[in-house]
């Protein structure tokens, strides 16, 4: 017999003697089993007596028969067709009638149960048939000739119909639930799978905001930090031939020591208020501020920082010209061109376009002191490029003569900026011996 998914499912919690999933159910059969071997030990007296065989035989026979509901789990088709066989004896109406109920219970093929359900049904219905009849003829009941087909059709449907209809019933339900506890561990996995990818998708939305953030910082303090150390060593070089310009570069030392510092705490402070927000929302709604809305607002801090005062959506194309006159004040000689109609664009784009910009002088002040290099900006119709190229360093040691660090991030925030926009980044060395950073970002 196939088992249900009741019978699986028990299997799984402990396993019972032989073919039987629980103790339980093997208890439940041995009593069944010795009832029916009873009962049918029982009808064999009559069935030996006319048969003409001792007694003995024929409770024998009966208690065999009957012991045959052992077995109904495991081969539910043998216990029918025994019960079928001991129908002429008169025997088995208990087996018969709980091994048609498991048959009907069990998974097997409809027609098979449907073959044997009306081979019991004929078998009873034809032994009742008979019974009846000699009765009648031996002069027990007088009710005419109608009552002995309706007393076979009615017994044979009262023993048949109800354990078959019975055991189809629960067959059927347990396939439901077997099917129901199937979706349910489905949907379980498929939870848990999509729970692992909303984690790995947070993990990655926190490592992308990390990123972010700290190419907000390096963006905004970085390039006013190379300039001050540029700065510094131009006034160490002066400090003796020309006073009053060390005093000019320390002047300007100073002054962008105190912005740089400004724009970092603006940033911090950013940071520490988003943490303050996080913790108050967690202690309200046991809910976190996702790490997102700290990275935008670190964003726009940075951004703010690197603008004018009062400029909330923070650096633009039309401070390209203070930003290189800050690179001219440290002593480097810029070229800037404008091409196409100046016009204004989103303040993302004007941000990365800035951005990229203000990078490569930086750049140029770390790896190319003293070069001489050329800003240009495009305006074309549906795009702006930008291209910031410097020729070679005047002295192999003027490009480390400022010490200048480098973290090796500069050009990969550069490129992360323009790709998120669309846009196309390209950088490398030039044939004459300079570098060059080009980059085109959509328009829209």
């Amino acid at each position: 017999m196939t088992r249900t998914g009741e019978d699986h499912r028990a299997a799984g919690a402990g396993a019972g003697p032989w073919w039987w999933a629980r103790w339980r159910s093997a208890v439940l059969d041995g009593s069944l089993a010795l009832v029916s071997a009873v009962e049918c030990g029982a009808e064999g007296v009559p069935f030996a007596r006319d048969a003409g065989v001792p007694p003995a035989v024929g409770i024998v026979f009966g208690a065999l028969a009957g012991s045959v509901l052992l077995i109904r789990r495991r081969w539910p088709i043998a216990v029918v067709l025994v019960a079928i066989a001991v129908t002429p004896a008169q025997m088995g109406f208990l087996m018969g009638i709980v091994g048609l109920y498991t048959l009907a219970a069990c998974e097997l093929p409809r027609r098979i149960i449907g073959a044997l359900a009306g081979m019991s049904f004929l078998g009873t219905m034809i032994v009742t048939f008979v019974r009846v009849r000699q009765d009648m003829a031996r002069g027990d009941f007088s009710l005419g000739d109608w009552f002995v087909p309706f007393a076979a059709v009615t017994t044979s449907l009262g023993l048949t119909a109800p354990p078959l209809l019975l055991g189809l019933y629960v067959g059927a339900r347990r396939r439901l639930m077997e099917s129901l506890r199937e979706r349910a561990d489905s949907l379980e996995r498929e939870l848990q799978l999509l729970a692992e990818r909303a984690e790995e998708r947070a993990e990655w939305a926190r490592n992308e905001e990390r990123t972010r953030i700290a190419r907000e910082m390096h963006d905004v303090v970085a390039h006013r930090v190379s300039l001050m150390v540029v700065h510094a060593a131009a006034l160490q070089a002066v400090a003796r031939k020309d006073p009053e310009k060390a005093v000019r570069n320390a002047a300007l030392v100073g002054d962008m020591g105190r912005q740089a510092l400004t724009e970092l705490r603006e940033m911090l402070g950013v940071l520490r208020s988003g943490d303050e927000q996080k913790q108050r929302r967690r202690e309200r709604a046991s809910a976190s501020v996702p790490l997102v809305a700290v990275g935008v607002a670190a964003a726009a801090a940075a951004s703010r920082a690197a603008g004018e005062p009062g400029g909330a959506e923070g650096p633009c194309l039309a401070e390209l010209e203070e930003l290189v006159g800050q690179s001219a004040a440290a002593g480097m000689v810029v070229d800037l061109s404008v091409e196409g109609e100046t016009r204004s664009y989103g303040p993302e784009i004007e941000q990365t376009a800035y951005r990229v910009v203000q990078e490569a002088l930086t750049n140029v002040h770390k790896h190319a002191a003293g070069a001489k290099t050329y800003v240009r900006l495009a305006h074309r119709g549906a795009e702006i490029a930008m291209q910031v190229e410097n020729e070679p360093p005047p002295e192999p040691s003027s490009a480390s003569s400022a010490r200048l660090p480098s973290g090796g991030n500069g050009l990969l925030g550069m490129k992360e900026r323009v790709v998120a926009l669309g846009g196309v980044f390209v950088s490398g060395p030039t044939e004459a011996g300079g570098f060059r950073v080009s980059a085109v970002i959509p328009a829209a």
